[in-house]
């Protein structure tokens, strides 16, 4: 009989305190694979809302307000259109789809609107001074979602969106749903907007905000038909919410030191401060496994290798050396890391995918990364666990033992 078979044979005959041990370290890995796992689609969720949300960081003129901007959005001051090169050439890490816009108000039909100029993605391509800064419109590492996530995305909402945005024609209009319903707008339709005709090529989805009552058109359009080039009101930016906790404002504001930019502290703020803590908690149950699984292991090690005793001297008599005795319990702790390890992780994956959606209000599914994860923490604590008393089972004098009753 070799030492896996006895390995094996002592783990199935003396399973008592062992079964203990297991459900210790297999409870600990559990509720952290399910944290991990819920954070991390939870991460996806909310940058996924906030792509679909829009910007982050508005870069108004200096003595423009907040409450200015969301209340008209075609406040008076203005920002020279030239800061959009400015800041694609810049190079600084972490900016996503600029949105430069002017606004102003009009009258269509018997209803008020706010015409909004904004500057579709072939545009930026299109200039040789903007083509070299690749980074713009690709979103930055750990920033959004990097793949459908079912459940999370929702293509149909921004279908429409991206299609028309990347090119849009000087005559062409996007129309918000508030606008397009109260005046029986369809797609296709044409619409006259201060004595210019525009083409209807497509109705926005209905999103809750002031954007539902907007007209969109083309940027250069737009300012031809106010009288005013090369100026903005605003340029709304999408920025990488690491980028932005890392020093991303600074570099804005160093580069454009005559403007004003202003975070969306509240949604950022709060993804990060709830990412934060579900981190925070998956490191105390990290913890809560090396002292409450480790213990457990250890004590069970060490009553076995006390009940063994006879057994180990027996070994040593036979020819057993010091080496192969600790390889004899290590092999053992082995075997308890991986199989707790194993099944924490469905444990720890099942509770997600059951209690994820009713907890963070996001689909969750397993994450097989999460297994290696597992298997490899559980393993460790095993081995450590039970490094002092396989130490101790190979100091046992077989002489003594065998002249106890």
């Amino acid at each position: 009989m070799n030492i896996k078979q006895l390995v094996l044979r002592e783990i199935f005959q003396r399973n008592n305190q062992l079964i203990s041990s297991l459900a210790a370290v297999s409870l600990g890995i559990a509720v952290m694979v399910a944290i991990q796992s819920t954070t991390y689609y939870s991460e996806k969720a909310v940058a996924g809302e906030l792509d679909a949300l829009g910007a982050n960081i508005l870069l108004l003129a200096k003595d423009a307000t907040v409450q200015d901007y969301y209340s008209a959005d075609f406040q008076q001051s203005e920002i020279p259109e030239s800061y959009v090169s400015i800041l694609t050439s810049s190079g600084i890490q972490g900016l996503d789809n600029l949105s430069p816009k002017f606004s102003m108000p009009v009258e269509v039909g018997a209803r008020k609107a706010t015409l909004t100029g904004i500057l579709p993605r072939n545009e930026f391509k299109s200039k040789a001074t903007w083509q070299t800064t690749l980074g713009v419109f690709a979103k930055p590492q750990s920033c959004g979602i990097t793949a459908n996530i079912p459940g999370i995305t929702d293509t149909t909402k921004t279908l429409v969106r991206k299609r028309v945005i990347e090119d849009l024609a000087l005559n062409a209009m996007l129309v918000g749903a508030d606008i397009a319903r109260s005046l029986a707008i369809k797609e296709g339709d044409s619409l006259t907007v201060l004595g210019k005709r525009f083409v209807a090529e497509a109705i926005l989805p209905i999103t809750g905000t002031v954007d539902d009552g907007r007209l969109f058109a083309h940027l250069h359009t737009v300012q031809k038909l106010s009288g005013k080039d090369s100026v903005l009101h605003s340029i709304e930016i999408v920025g990488c919410c690491s980028a932005i906790s890392t020093g991303l404002i600074q570099q804005i504001n160093k580069l454009l030191p005559d403007a004003k930019v202003v975070t969306i502290s509240q949604i950022v703020s709060t993804q990060i401060r709830a990412n934060t803590v579900m981190k925070r908690i998956s490191l105390i149950m990290l913890v809560v496994i090396l002292v409450v699984g480790g213990a457990s292991i250890a004590n069970y090690m060490f009553a076995n290798v006390y009940e063994r005793r006879r057994e180990i001297g027996i070994y040593m008599a036979m020819g057993a050396n010091s080496q192969w005795i600790l390889k004899l319990f290590l092999l053992k702790a082995l075997i308890i890391g991986l199989i707790g390890g194993i099944i924490g992780y469905i444990l720890g994956s099942s509770m997600a995918t059951i209690l994820g959606p009713r907890i963070a209000g996001v689909p969750v599914l397993p994450l097989p990364v999460y297994a290696v994860y597992s298997m490899i923490i559980s393993t460790v604590i095993a081995l450590l666990a039970s490094a002092v008393p396989a130490i101790s089972a190979t100091k046992v004098d077989p002489s003594l033992i065998m002249k106890e009753d």
